[in-house]
């Protein structure tokens, strides 16, 4: 079995090379059981959320064409490590032999969820922003932040990242970052002054209040959501919804899972047949993406245990190869 380290995940790995494999993971599908949450209570201190994220190929579908594999991603999520300085978000994937339940690999858990997170975001993109799209947003300056803004920059023409954190100093840092790296990148302090400029919007924060605000976003923006992960969580307001043409990555999570979507469903601003599509949908061929230069797009993502598992695929045969 392989164990394999974040920097080993970013040598695997392409931006562009993981979009297409996203692409024909969402195309093909996949077995993805309802993932598990529990609490983990404590005498002291914030209660520890413990997820499992399983999927595995489907033998019955075009997937079983990959070879045959289970994964399961495991995470925990512990409010309480901030202050002690650690992430509050730990993980490990675990990819087994589809056939014979053999282990494989044992992959860092947030390292692999960075990259797919990002290059889902970057797929639905590739659908639903417009093809000259040049001015990229990015809302947030956590460790994602950086492989959103490299991964839209993989399938649109982007030519100037602005950064946007409630805290300047965090932004100027991923701003930095992706200077090294030979992009055009620079920190934002007026967010609605940004938002009016995007061509593509990309939100990664945990907010509860909005921070997206529809009556400023000009025709042709495409809005990528992607921190809200519970109902509470919300990054854009009613009127981004209502302004947008909606599509989620999958139908499922999303709806029960995404405040953006949620609220707007339970008060009525958003119908249920008003989500255009989801991923399945969109690499199928079976509804449209952008439609017009001028309609404004929004894609909400929660996660889906098909990404992990496709992109934990492609590390490890990556990996595998370069130690034969």
């Amino acid at each position: 079995m392989l164990t394999i380290s974040a920097a080993e995940v970013d040598h695997a790995l392409t931006f562009p090379g993981l979009v297409e494999t996203l692409r024909t993971a969402f195309r093909d599908g996949a077995v993805q059981p309802v993932r598990h949450h529990h609490a983990v209570e404590r005498p002291d201190g914030a209660a520890s959320t413990l997820l499992l994220m399983p999927a595995w190929t489907d033998f019955h579908g075009a997937g079983g064409s990959t070879g045959g594999h289970i994964g399961v991603k495991i995470v925990t999520v512990s409010p309480d490590n901030n202050a002690l300085g650690k992430p509050a978000v730990m993980g490990l994937y675990l990819l087994l032999n589809g056939a014979t339940g053999e282990p494989e690999a044992l992959i860092d858990g947030q390292r692999l969820t960075q990259w797919r997170t990002a290059c889902a975001s970057a797929l639905a993109a590739s659908y639903l922003a417009r093809e000259d799209a040049s001015r990229l947003l990015v809302v947030g300056a956590g460790a994602l932040s950086p492989f959103l803004a490299k991964a839209h920059c993989a399938v649109r023409p982007i030519k100037s990242i602005r950064v946007w954190n409630r805290t300047l100093a965090n932004a100027e840092k991923v701003a930095a970052e992706l200077r090294v790296e030979g992009f055009e990148a620079s920190a934002a302090s007026d967010l609605d002054a940004e938002i009016g400029e995007a061509d593509i919007i990309s939100s990664a924060t945990i907010t509860t209040t909005p921070l997206i605000k529809g009556a400023l976003l000009r025709p042709g923006t495409h809005v990528d959501l992607v921190g809200g992960f519970t109902p509470a969580m919300r990054e854009s307001d009613d009127d981004a919804i209502a302004r947008s043409r909606v599509y989620v990555d999958t139908r499922a999570g999303a709806t029960k899972e995404a405040g953006d979507i949620v609220q707007p469903l339970a008060s009525g601003v958003l119908k249920p047949d008003a989500i255009v599509a989801d991923l399945h949908e969109l690499a199928r061929g079976q509804k449209k993406g952008r439609e017009s230069a001028a309609e404004i797009t929004l894609f909400k993502s929660v996660g889906a245990a098909l990404e992990d598992l496709a992109a934990g695929i492609a590390v490890y045969r990556a990996l595998k190869q370069r130690r034969l």
